[in-house]
């Protein structure tokens, strides 16, 4: 029920089971009873599913009670909604329930296998639960006619690579289809057939290919449904379950992990109405093979005379690196960058290290195509702000009147953020605009109404839109705005004039955390502008330091040209892919540049091997931690498993720190455990003062460069057959946290070029795409809407990425045919 209050005149007064309850109008009577604390056997209801009675195992009595409110059979409790002097009684006290709830169990079984024991629904299966609750105990099947033969199928069936349908197990409930049309908009299953025969099925042609396929999976209330990653491989009773934050992106989704003897068995959705509700990707379910790989590291690595890397204790470690920090130190300083997995506390310990262990601000958790105009909206626009202070909220999606979506591709980009968009579509209470170049899939299945815009032009498409927008409208703008000049300072812009409501939606699920504790050249934690000299000794008051750095210090892409040139002597980096940055090429060479470089990773990398000393790095499954989501919500959970092989990254940093205070060089930082962190953190608090800095935000130049890049841009889309190249990644690509599951890899959507009609015709049907890093070739296929002059690929799903192989997002690209023909 809503949080909202409900007059008295919209309570409805019934009885059930003898006990008296007043519930809203509409409530369904399966609702009601379990406010008695009665539960109705069910298996085709779902409370997140419109009612449809399919299985008939919650009927009830409703006998009349001289108001002209009863029924002369048992009705279903799902469908039917209470009325006032209702009269219900369930199984608990009716033996007219109770004898039918027992008949349509018995129905249901005629043909179910009693195949519990090898099902991978045995143990936590309704069906089997309510057999015992609500059933009979005796079966009348087995008689001289049918001698108990029972009903088979050939199993099991592909849905999709990930999803397995065994039909002999369905009791048609209808769960799985009603999601993937109400709740995914994948309609690619249904019934066929009818009668004894009806049974669930795809297309010869269509396969289940969904992004949210799992959830059919864990909603079957039978063991119809199974994982091909899971089947067979764990009983129910075996795992151990502990409740977990999604990795994956910025939506914060609640999970579920279910280990065995220390290793992850599946991983579920977990069950939060002010969040995902119980939805997750299939990316979230199912991409989590990359913790267990066999290049994992599992001990600190330091680079030998000989140049060779070998193994070393922590504690050798620690003693190496700060010797080696120590040194860059004196020759230019170091530069920290962390990427954006991390969780808030270990963000937190990076942006203290660099701090009061380097003495720099060069530090920047944006290991992507970034802007000293982006770092200034996070300052100005995006820190400190949450549910709690009035932050747009997944509530507010379902109550806006408009949402805009700018540079965010929701059902790519943020998949929690889609699925509550299109519930509030589908209840008709929101209108999706998109500004973006054509209509994609996602945004189709949201009814949005397309404002066709080329990369580049978001700024205007904004203004344009203003006078459509109130204080009931929401702004959800993407990261890739970041190097589009003014569309960040429109957004704001347009937001504080209409009164919409405004928030910043990153891809990676450890941005937002790293913004508030401090990972950014002009931001100290607690959303503390660096140039303010009382946030400053606000911060150094509370570290127990003399004092800290004052001037800004550089961003991800002025300390990569630092180490190129020579004026940094080190880096310390976390998670960082090169081929994600702004420019891949200039990010190898500055860590070929530096003096000496210090890395945090998970598994073995390009990265890793570069390095001179390489810190193994604890996955989310090994270590406490915290994400703060898009909204500003703290999302925090404790770990599943104890491997003593890999640290937080904030307890590694820490013995750094300490080493390099023996060294004369910085301060420690005072905490070794997640416990202590999230107490330092929550003492330091947030910035009371003006975090507003007065910062000129209109369209400065990007990554330090004096020419402004649409000016770029325009110059080489005046080539012949030059196109303005959009992109951005797909929900599943070759991302390496999804390596390790060739289910999951097989769902990926095949990469195309999406081209207009014209340019198909003329250089398809497939396309080579030259931009100034190199080319790519790809079918094509034609997108009626796309924007003239615009071509489209995705950003990581061919070769080493579109950053690496093509071009800059927004940069002209010339397509010529496959074999170079220009049509």
């Amino acid at each position: 029920m809503s949080e909202k209050t409900v007059e008295k005149s919209d309570l409805v007064t019934v009885t059930i089971d003898g006990v008296q309850v007043s519930v809203p109008k509409d409530t369904l009577v399966i609702r009601a009873a379990e406010q008695v604390g009665v539960q109705i056997p069910r298996f085709c209801d779902h409370p997140l599913l419109a009612p449809v009675g399919a299985c008939r195992q919650c009927l009830v009595d409703v006998p009349d009670a001289g108001n002209g409110r009863g029924f002369p059979k048992p009705q279903a409790s799902c469908t039917l909604p209470v009325a006032e002097g209702m009269v219900v009684s369930t199984q608990v006290t009716s033996p007219v329930a109770d004898k039918a709830q027992q008949g349509v169990m018995e129905l249901l079984l005629i043909n179910h296998p009693l195949d519990c024991p090898v099902c991978d629904k045995g143990g936590e299966c309704p069906l089997q639960n309510q057999a015992m609750s609500n059933g009979r105990g005796e079966s009348r099947f087995s008689d001289d006619r049918n001698r108990g033969v029972k009903r088979t199928f050939p199993k099991p069936i592909n849905l999709s690579p990930t999803v397995l349908l065994d039909r002999e197990r369905c009791i048609v409930c209808q769960r799985c289809t009603r999601f993937a049309d109400e709740i995914a908009g994948d309609p690619f299953i249904a019934l066929v057939e009818r009668g004894a025969q009806q049974q669930i099925g795809i297309a010869e042609d269509a396969p289940f290919l969904s992004y949210f396929s799992g959830n059919v999976i864990q909603i079957c209330p039978v063991g119809a449904l199974t994982s091909e990653q899971y089947r067979f491989r764990s009983r129910p009773f075996d795992l151990v379950s502990t409740p977990g934050i999604a990795e994956h992106d910025a939506c914060g989704s609640a999970i579920r992990v279910d280990h065995r003897r220390g290793a992850v068995m599946r991983r579920q959705a977990g069950d939060d109405p002010d969040v995902n509700e119980e939805w997750i990707s299939d990316k979230d379910r199912f991409a989590f093979a990359y913790a267990q790989g066999d290049d994992r590291l599992t001990y600190p690595l330091v680079r030998d005379e000989d140049g060779s890397l070998r193994a070393a204790s922590w504690p050798e470690a620690f003693v190496v690196a700060a010797r080696g920090l120590a040194a860059a130190r004196a020759v230019g300083g170091v530069g920290v960058l962390t990427g954006g997995r991390l969780t808030a506390e270990d963000a937190y310990a990076y942006a203290k290290f660099a701090r009061v262990a380097l003495g720099t601000n060069d530090i920047d958790f944006r290991a992507r195509p970034h802007s000293a105009e982006e770092a200034a909206f996070l300052a100005s626009s995006v820190a400190l702000t949450g549910p709690d202070n009035g932050g747009v909220t997944y509530a507010d999606l379902e109550s806006a009147a408009t949402v805009v979506l700018v540079g965010l591709e929701p059902e790519d980009e943020a998949a929690a953020i889609f699925l509550r968009l299109r519930k509030s579509v589908r209840a008709g209470g929101t209108e999706v605009l998109s500004i973006a170049p054509f209509t994609t899939r996602g945004l189709t299945k949201l009814s949005a109404r397309l404002v066709p815009t080329a990369p580049g032009d978001e700024a205007a498409a904004l203004r344009t839109l203003a006078g459509e927008l109130d204080a009931s409208s929401v702004l959800l703008v993407g990261e890739r705005l970041a190097v589009v000049p003014g569309a960040l300072s429109a957004a704001a812009e347009v937001a504080a004039s209409t009164g919409a409501r405004l928030a910043w939606v990153p891809r990676r699920a450890g941005d937002r955390g790293a913004v508030e504790a401090g990972c950014l050249p002009t931001l100290l934690p607690g959303g503390r502008p660096v140039a303010d000299a009382g946030a400053r000794v606000d911060v150094s008051a509370a570290w127990g330091v003399d004092h800290l750095p004052e001037a800004e210090g550089r961003d991800g892409d002025a300390i990569v040209t630092a180490l190129v040139a020579g004026e940094l002597g080190g880096l310390v980096i976390a998670g960082v892919d090169p081929d994600d940055t702004a420019d891949p090429v200039a990010t190898r060479a500055a860590l070929d540049a530096a003096g000496f470089l210090v890395a945090f990773d998970l598994r073995r990398t390009e990265v890793t091997d570069r390095a001179d000393v390489v810190f193994p790095v604890a996955p989310t499954t090994d270590k406490a931690g915290t994400f703060v989501n898009w909204e500003g919500r703290v999302r925090s959970w404790e770990a599943a498993l104890h491997n003593p092989a890999s640290l937080p990254e904030l307890r590694a940093l820490s013995g750094i720190a300490e080493e390099l205070a023996r060294l004369g060089e910085g301060s420690p930082l005072g905490f070794r455990t997640v416990g202590e962190v999230r107490a330092e953190m929550a003492q330091l608090g947030p910035w009371d003062g003006e975090r507003r800095p007065d910062r000129e935000r209109s369209e400065p130049g990007l990554s330090g460069t004096e020419a402004r890049p649409s000016e770029a841009r325009d110059d080489a889309l005046s080539a012949e057959g030059a196109r303005r190249l959009s992109t951005w990644k797909q929900l599943l690509d070759n991302g390496s946290m999804q390596d390790g599951d060739k289910y999951l890899k097989a769902t990926a959507r095949t990469p195309v070029a999406l081209v207009t009609r014209a340019d198909y015709d003329r250089f398809g049907p497939t396309v080579t795409l030259t931009g100034d890093r190199g080319s790519m070739t790809l079918p094509a296929e034609i997108c009626d809407d796309l924007v003239d002059g615009v071509v489209w690929v995705p950003a990581d799903s061919v070769g080493d990425g579109v950053l690496a192989d093509l071009a800059s997002p927004g940069a002209g690209v010339t397509i010529t045919g496959a074999e170079g023909v220009h049509g």
